[in-house]
C-alpha cells in the first residue's frame, strides 16, 4: 500500500513526456503495484495477511481491494472461496469454457459492477482539480486496466484453461520454474497448482512450495 500510494503520488506530479521511455516503464511499474494491491486483498481472503487478527486482516483486505478500482472485499470474498471449492466447473465464478475473450467477458461480468464504474468516473473528475489529465490517465487509470488483464491472464486463464491430467484434483496448471518471471508476471501466482494445494501460504512463499514439489517429484 505504501509503495502504491507514494509512487502514484509522485507520478501524478511528474512532467509527462510521451517521447521518454521512462513514462512507459512508470506505467508498467504502477501496473505491477496495482496487481500487488489485489494480491494482498486475495491473501486476506485466505486469512494470511494478519494471521491471528481477523479484524486487521479484513481491514487490510478491504482497503487494498478498494484501492484497486473500488473493488468490494465483501463481494470478492465469497466468490473467491466458491472458486476454490468448485474449480473449473459450472459453479466456479472464475471459469468459462470459451475462448480468451469470452472468458474475460464472463470474468468481468462477475467482478465489475456499475457502482465501481460510477465511483471511478467520479474520482476521475475530482482528480482533475489537482492533477494533469494525462497523468491521471497514464498512472491511475491505465495501470488498473492493465493489471486487471494481468491478473486474469496469469492468475485465471493460463492455470485453468484446457484439460488437466487425470489425478490433478485442483484442475490447475502451473508455470515452469522461473522465480523472477513468476514474480514479475503475477507475484508467483503462476505457480497456481501450488496455491490451490496450499491456499494458506502467502504469495511470497509460493516459490518455496514450487521448489519443494519439484524436489519431491525428482525423488519419485
Amino acid at each position: 500500500m505504501a509503495a502504491w500510494g507514494s509512487t502514484l503520488w509522485l507520478l501524478l506530479h511528474w512532467q509527462v513526456d510521451l517521447k521518454s521511455v521512462l513514462i512507459y516503464l512508470a506505467v508498467l511499474l504502477m501496473m505491477h503495484l496495482y496487481t500487488g494491491l489485489f494480491i494482498t486483498a486475495h491473501d486476506a481472503m485466505h486469512g494470511v495477511v494478519a494471521p491471528g487478527n481477523k479484524k486487521l486482516n479484513t481491514f487490510i483486505g478491504t482497503v487494498t481491494a478498494g484501492l484497486f478500482a473500488y473493488n468490494y472485499y465483501g463481494r470478492l470474498y465469497p466468490k473467491h472461496h466458491q472458486h476454490h471449492r468448485h474449480v473449473a466447473t459450472d459453479q466456479d465464478p472464475d471459469y468459462h469454457g470459451g475462448n480468451f475473450f469470452l472468458w474475460f467477458l464472463s470474468f468481468a461480468r462477475q467482478y465489475i459492477t456499475v457502482w465501481q464504474i460510477l465511483l471511478m468516473a467520479g474520482t476521475y473528475h475530482l482528480l482533475q482539480h489537482w492533477f494533469p489529465l494525462e497523468n491521471i490517465i497514464l498512472f491511475w487509470m491505465l495501470p488498473a486496466v492493465l493489471a486487471t488483464f494481468q491478473l486474469f491472464y496469469f492468475g485465471t486463464y493460463l492455470p485453468h484453461r484446457g484439460e488437466h491430467e487425470p489425478g490433478n484434483r485442483h484442475r490447475s496448471g502451473t508455470q515452469r520454474r522461473n522465480h523472477v518471471w513468476a514474480f514479475l508476471s503475477c507475484y508467483f501466482f503462476g505457480y497456481h497448482y501450488e496455491h490451490h494445494d496450499k491456499p494458506y501460504l502467502p504469495w511470497w512463499k509460493l516459490y518455496q512450495e514450487k521448489d519443494r514439489l519439484l524436489k519431491e517429484n525428482e525423488r519419485v
